[in-house]
């Protein structure tokens, strides 16, 4: 693997670059649930030190990818049914919440950002198996959910939403990626916009919580397929 400068004035961009490196692998899939971290080899293999990997680690631990267990070092999150249940629900609490608040403060810079976020999203094709459209899609996705709620003015409210986002993500990219049946979300994005955008925070909260729930569902059928029945 190249390796990653690493000088004090760099420090934060290289555990920075090294924690987008880690949070693609385990997103993917690539680095699996419950796998334990060897620090000293994802240290030789960014070529990076190792309070600069400690504080990449770090990252990922906040936004709930990664387990500090104390004396035991750090294991990739395990997934469950319970887990994704959990996520499911707290962002179908906050979401909408937060959606309301972004309806309320948000002006005509809101609207536009929320239009050509969709816009984007809608005309982002996702082809099962091609990773770059794949990649390509869940940028625009994570992009629209973002910017329909960025105007609720809470900063905690939306650092909880990043973390949740991060979690509900490994889920749909590891199973939804291997899947050929995929609903199509066009119709969902696209009616959730515009009610957003014509400032009917009943309607567009109601859909956005409809249009999670859904999603959860779904994921949860393919995560209780794929997991024996002792980690249930």
């Amino acid at each position: 693997m190249q390796r990653v400068r690493d000088t004090t004035k760099g420090k934060a961009t290289v555990a920075g670059r090294v924690a987008d490196r880690l949070r693609e692998q385990i997103l993917l899939g690539q680095l699996e649930p419950g796998r334990k971290l060897k620090l000293d080899a994802l240290r030789d293999s960014f070529g990076i030190s190792v309070s600069s990997l400690r504080e990449a680690v770090t990252r990922l631990v906040a936004d709930g990818l990664l387990v500090a267990e104390e004396q035991k070092g750090y294991t990739v999150a395990p997934i469950s049914l319970a887990n994704l249940d959990e996520v499911t629900r707290l962002r179908m609490e906050l979401e909408p919440l937060a959606l309301r608040a972004a309806i309320a403060n948000g002006g005509l810079d809101w609207e536009t950002d929320v239009t050509a976020a969709v816009y984007r999203l809608n005309h982002t094709v996702r082809v099962p198996g091609d990773a770059a459209s794949v990649e390509a899609w869940e940028l625009a996705h994570n992009a629209f959910h973002l910017a329909l709620i960025d105007r609720c003015d809470m900063p905690l409210l939306l650092s909880f939403h990043r973390t949740l986002m991060n979690m509900n993500d490994r889920y749909r990219r590891i199973f939804m990626a291997r899947s050929e049946e995929q609903r199509d979300v066009t119709q969902e994005h696209a009616a959730i916009a515009e009610a957003a955008t014509r400032r009917d925070g009943e309607a567009a909260a109601a859909l956005l919580a409809a249009h999670i729930d859904r999603t959860g569902a779904a994921l949860r059928k393919m995560l209780q397929d794929a997991l024996p029945e002792t980690a249930r």
